[in-house]
């Protein structure tokens, strides 16, 4: 077993979560524990809780990080892309595969939940709200005569049309209703949305 002293506290912290998400990654969230990411790091659960507060804090910080890959995975994608229509389509692409590929992190974001009365701090919120910000700025030239609250509601309601289906495809739903492929499914729901509130502006 280590000594508290054998590593700083920004050591033992990354050493945590590099160990927690490897739990996540192969065992999902039922598999994450404090006990396991203690015993994976060589310290006790006592050395964990002096670094976060609790297993919600970090879990927290687990999620922050994959905010983070899913914001940069985004950014790189729009950079791929110049026209206002394609580089939207190509977030609702993005965002699929990106759950497809890290089904448990993302699993961990959406079904996370803090005890009844807490809130998740403003620092995690700021993360989330990238990702409509994202949609909202890439909506931005197609409507040209929207105001920015019927932007910001058409952003959520592509956001969580694209978040539905991946919900769906993961929890297997979709075979059942006998769609082939999740990416041309929300091809369709994404381009027919922007067909109709674009297409109005005209």
């Amino acid at each position: 077993m280590a000594r508290r002293n054998d590593h700083s506290r920004d050591e033992i912290r990354e050493m945590a979560l590099a160990a927690a998400e490897k739990l996540v990654s192969a065992q999902g969230a039922k598999g994450l524990s404090a006990r396991k990411v203690a015993a994976a790091i060589g310290y006790t659960v006592g050395t964990l809780y002096l670094v976060f507060d609790n297993l919600d804090d970090l879990i927290l910080q687990i999620n922050a990080r994959t905010l983070d890959r899913l914001h940069d995975r985004m950014l790189e994608e729009l950079a791929r892309h110049k026209d206002p229509m394609e580089r939207l389509l190509q977030l609702g692409h993005t965002y699929i595969s990106f759950a497809d590929e890290e089904t448990h992190h993302w699993e961990l974001v959406f079904e996370h939940r803090l005890p009844e009365g807490q809130q998740p701090p403003e620092w995690f919120r700021e993360k989330v709200a990238r990702m409509f910000s994202l949609v909202e700025t890439s909506l931005e030239p197609l409507a040209t005569t929207r105001s920015p609250d019927e932007i910001k509601q058409a952003a959520a309601a592509l956001w969580s049309g694209v978040h539905g289906i991946c919900i769906l495809a993961i929890s297997k739903q979709l075979d059942v209703a006998g769609v082939d492929s999740v990416q041309d499914l929300t091809h369709s729901l994404m381009s027919n949305y922007l067909r109709g509130f674009v297409g109005s502006n005209r």
